[in-house]
């Protein structure tokens, strides 16, 4: 039996997400998410056919920009070569 695409088992992760997926990837809930796209510490996705998608490099990028717990941007590990 083929289930739809949202509902499949992926081994990996798709290029573009819809906004659940979007949250869930970096960690957040949906609410927490469109308020973190709307004060621009999430990108704003983009808008294909009517339907908003978020590249998950972007998130990534955006994610490793937030500050750590000590209020440090990104996360240090270049200098720790």
């Amino acid at each position: 039996m083929r289930h739809p695409a949202h509902q499949r088992d992926r081994s990996y992760a798709p290029r573009g997400m819809r906004l659940p997926a979007a949250a869930d990837w970096v960690g957040f809930g949906t609410t927490k998410f469109l308020e973190m796209v709307g004060d621009g510490r999430m990108p704003p996705g983009k808008l294909v056919d009517g339907c908003r998608v978020w590249d998950r490099f972007k998130l990534d990028e955006c994610f490793d920009a937030l500050p750590d717990e000590d209020g440090a941007s990104g996360s240090g590990w270049g200098a720790v070569a």
